[in-house]
């Protein structure tokens, strides 16, 4: 099922929580909606599903519009970050609620239902646990209790808020490659709302990211990663360095137009650079390197990170080394190294 979100816009009193907000997802897709806590993700979520209306704007889901159809006729499956699942009831329950309360008109015999039950808990790899209850199951299993419950009335759309927010880094990991592989078998069209910038360059055929109210960018994970759109998508995309002012890879730091040309311009360049486009040399090379301490030192993980500070404006540099080439620096703390970008993008920035 396509979805088609035409400039919708949602207001709490005076708040306006979505401005404007157009976006097109194709049959079959996977689309994560990535953005910081109170940036409208979740209310978008919550339109598409039915729970809120729109102030302003459509949703047309396969082309028909549903903006005021209710959430029974939406054919959608929702899976929340808390599970939401029945305590007293057990797994195989659970996982048939959706389909023992539909009208007796459309509702599958009880056979029916346990056999679509027994086929749903061995794709969520949950079949050995259908005895058991929610209080007997671990974060991890409760989720694919609740995505299984979800999948059990054959949605068209499958919407997930949040949905592995409550375990830890490793469960989480290891659930959002599960999620994948299970989308590719079953090709449900997903939105999967998160602020966890891995989850969804790992999980999204696209990323939609929205800051306050309005969408940054729209693209594969590799495009908003590799080509940031906007400031704001290029510091939410993981970490990065920012220097005020122009830092080239083949002309002098801060080279370009001095700050009163740049001011009168009514705007000012700032330069971003990720701590793994970083290149350390222990002597000066070329006149654009950065002379800088070396401050702090992690080797703790499959890459070590180093915490620099520039001899010029002390500002903290943060670099990312492969273990051989920190193996051949030799770093330690204290020590002098020169910085070069492998690789940066400079954005005009309005002057405040």
């Amino acid at each position: 099922m396509s979805i088609q979100v035409d400039h919708v816009t949602k207001r709490f009193g005076s708040f306006t929580v979505l401005n404007d907000v157009s976006l097109h997802a194709q049959a079959g897709e996977l689309i994560a909606l990535l953005g910081p806590s109170g940036c409208g993700k979740t209310t978008l979520l919550r339109i598409l599903a039915g729970l809120e209306r729109p102030d302003q704007g459509r949703i047309l889901l396969h082309g028909v519009e549903v903006t005021d159809q209710r959430i029974t006729d939406r054919r959608v499956g929702f899976v929340f970050q808390h599970y939401a699942l029945f305590r007293h009831m057990t797994v195989t329950q659970n996982v048939a609620f959706g389909l023992s309360v539909l009208p007796r008109v459309q509702r599958p015999s009880p056979e029916k239902i346990q056999k679509k039950v027994d086929e749903l808990l061995s794709l969520v790899q949950m079949r050995a646990m259908a005895d058991r209850y929610p209080n007997q199951l671990s974060g991890g299993q409760r989720q694919r209790v609740a995505l299984a419950r979800a999948l059990a009335v054959e949605p068209k759309l499958l919407l997930l808020d949040e949905p592995f927010g409550a375990l830890d880094a490793k469960v989480r990991k290891e659930l959002r490659r599960w999620l994948r592989r299970l989308h590719d078998e079953l090709h449900i069209t997903s939105i999967l709302v998160t602020h966890d910038q891995e989850e969804a360059l790992e999980a999204a055929d696209r990323i939609v990211v929205l800051n306050q109210g309005h969408i940054e960018q729209i693209g594969t994970p590799d495009e908003v990663y590799e080509n940031p759109a906007t400031p704001f998508v290029y510091q939410f995309l993981g970490d990065v360095n920012v220097f005020h002012g122009r830092v080239s890879q083949d002309r002098p730091s801060h080279e370009g137009a001095s700050e009163h040309e740049q001011d009168a311009l009514g705007e000012h360049e700032v330069t971003f650079v990720r701590p793994h486009d970083l290149e350390l040399s222990l002597s000066r090379t070329t006149p654009t390197q950065i002379e800088a301490t070396v401050r702090f030192v992690i080797t703790a993980g499959s890459r070590v990170r180093l915490e620099l500070v520039s001899k010029d404006s002390s500002q903290t540099i943060a670099v990312e080394l492969t273990r051989e080439r920190y193996r051949e620096l030799k770093l330690r703390q204290g020590d002098m190294v020169f910085v070069h970008p492998k690789q940066l993008q400079v954005f005009k920035i309005p002057s405040p």
